[in-house]
């Protein structure tokens, strides 16, 4: 199929509306031509280029586009470095020479692992798998959510109400999110990462990890771990979540 013709599919368009990219790669040219492969895909927008995990972190965290591509090799680092440093969840599209990255790049809920040069059908398809592009920030309909409000969303493939309150802890799950609630339940959720974090109330819960949000109200004990992270229990559920120290400082403000 070629590009055109896809992109001319009204879902991909209405989709790609506010597609906002990174770019992180040591090699100029290969930016520049990542770069000239995007520009042919209608809404999207190259926020900023990197050549290092410190300039992309804080051009991510500056920005926060929803997608960052993302090479493997950066001087003294690799890709997998800079996602410790994010302080969001965006989709995260591999692009390397390399191939035998590719099963830690999907254990770390990576959308995509291309390799160079990025082929644009194969992008095109890449895309046509999200569900959705992370929520903007300063989206005017995104509300906070209460802690006593009832939402009603699709979980297990059911529609079903949930207790905002009920919610003990929300983990990434591939492409999806699994909610663990006080009644002993979990479920599976196409709402992102992103979502949760931009709808849940503040003073309620929070990310000990880049694929974790925890209820504070629900925690049963905190204990240090190794290399400055932490173990958090929560109640209800006899596993510990680990709360890599980047969090810690945000956590204990929260708890006072």
């Amino acid at each position: 199929m070629k590009l055109k013709s896809v992109l001319k599919k009204n879902w991909l368009k209405e989709m790609l509306k506010k597609f906002k990219a990174l770019i992180v790669d040591d090699e100029e040219l290969a930016r520049k031509d990542l770069k000239a492969v995007l520009e042919k895909f209608e809404g999207a927008e190259v926020v900023a280029e990197a050549d290092s995990v410190a300039t992309a972190a804080e051009a991510a965290n500056r920005l926060r586009p929803g997608i960052i591509f993302l090479d493997i090799q950066l001087p003294g680092e690799t890709g997998f470095d800079l996602l410790e440093k994010l302080e969001y969840t965006p989709h995260i599209i591999f692009v390397t020479a390399y191939d035998k990255y590719a099963i830690r790049a999907f254990e770390v809920n990576a959308k995509d692992y291309l390799l160079k040069p990025v082929n644009p059908e194969r992008l095109a398809h890449t895309l046509d798998r999200f569900e959705d592009v992370p929520v903007e920030e300063d989206d005017e309909s995104v509300r906070k959510l209460l802690y006593d409000d009832v939402i009603f969303l699709m979980i297990n493939n059911k529609h079903k109400f949930l207790k905002i309150n009920s919610i003990l802890v929300i983990s990434a799950a591939a492409d999806y999110t699994e909610i663990h609630t006080t009644d002993g339940h979990k479920g599976i959720t196409s709402k992102t990462m992103r979502e949760w974090e931009l709808r849940l109330p503040d003073n309620y819960f929070t990310r000990i990890h880049r694929s974790t949000i925890i209820n504070i109200e629900q925690i049963q004990n905190i204990e240090e771990w190794f290399n400055y992270s932490y173990r958090i229990y929560i109640k209800g559920i006899p596993k510990p979540f680990v709360m890599s120290r980047r969090y810690a400082a945000k956590i204990k403000d929260k708890l006072g």
